[in-house]
């Protein structure tokens, strides 16, 4: 591992470089910057980014203007990509962007976001099963192919279950959680202010993704947008950071942003803020992490080709 970090910090050198030798002519080769907002779980480093302007402001003198794109789905997100109507993916999670790379769409991780183990639940009625093992013959609603999915996965194996034992219906959480309350499925994969409000409605948490999987949160961009514009990405990044810094330096006004947002009580705020788990860069440790997805993906006929995790990672993934 230590020779890995050795060649990382090589190699974040050699994009340092690279960033600092573009031109600004070179930065001009565009108008708009496409990124992807996306509040949930508890994003806060996006929502105060976008709140306080301080993107755009990054780039107004340049004259690109930034164009915020409301995708929650991970898979969307890595579409978007390919299809080069998005340009970076503020928050994605890194099980999107294995699958993404393992599909033929070279999506790669610029930054660390977060690890929220406490945010992503299985939530049931008041009156539904008492245990994940109840949860055979139910059905289930979530987004497939997320960090959402490989939790519920994980939980039925634990008991001895496959996915084949539940109805797993494909759904976007907030309409996962309006056929919970509603009766029409037994039990939905939800996160953050959903989670917490769906408790306020009188359902209850079945298990989070404590001890199940490690979620990942990322910013990541095409190979393509990477490549043509360096520039623009490590400046992004150090916007991101400076977002990090703002939240550390007056969190009561960073929560009261995401309480906004969220539509949410500054106290549930507080609680999602202490869910977040916020970070701005990878570690060997989530490296580890996405090797270990990488086999529950082919182990559950999720995926064909196996990506080595490293190779998705831009060095400036690493850099703190």
């Amino acid at each position: 591992m230590n020779a890995l970090f050795n060649k990382l910090i090589l190699l974040c050198a050699t994009l340092a470089f690279v960033a600092s030798t573009v031109t600004v002519a070179g930065a001009r080769d565009l108008d708009t910057i496409n990124v992807s907002y996306v509040k949930s779980p508890f994003n806060l480093q996006i929502m105060v980014m976008k709140s306080t302007g301080m993107l755009e402001k990054t780039f107004a003198k340049d004259n690109i203007k930034i164009n915020w794109v409301e995708i929650n789905s991970g898979a969307k997100q890595s579409q978007a990509l390919a299809a080069g109507s998005l340009d970076i993916a503020s928050v994605i999670n890194t099980t999107s962007v294995l699958l993404a790379n393992a599909g033929g769409n070279p999506v790669k991780i610029i930054g660390g976001v977060s690890h929220p183990c406490e945010t992503f639940a299985i939530v049931v009625r008041s009156d539904g099963p008492q245990t994940v093992a109840e949860l055979k013959g139910k059905t289930v609603a979530g987004p497939k192919g997320t960090v959402l999915h490989q939790m519920l996965a994980v939980a039925l194996a634990k008991e001895g279950l496959k996915e084949s034992d539940v109805k797993f219906v494909h759904m976007g959480l907030p309409k996962a959680r309006t056929a919970l309350l509603a009766g029409q499925v037994d039990a939905a994969l939800l996160a953050a202010s959903l989670v917490i409000k769906s408790e306020e409605a009188g359902a209850r948490v079945l298990t989070t993704a404590k001890g199940l999987v490690q979620p990942i949160l990322v910013s990541a961009a095409s190979q393509d947008f990477i490549v043509k514009h360096p520039d623009l990405v490590a400046r992004y990044l150090k916007t991101f950071r400076q977002a990090m810094k703002f939240i550390d330096a007056d969190p009561e006004k960073a929560i009261a942003i995401g309480a906004k947002e969220h539509g949410i009580s500054i106290q549930d705020a507080h609680t999602l803020y202490n869910w977040a788990g916020f970070t701005t860069h990878l570690s060997a440790a989530d490296i580890v992490s996405m090797r270990e997805d990488m086999v529950f993906l082919q182990d559950n006929n999720m995926i064909k080709t196996a990506v080595d995790p490293a190779s998705v990672c831009m060095p400036a993934a690493f850099m703190e």
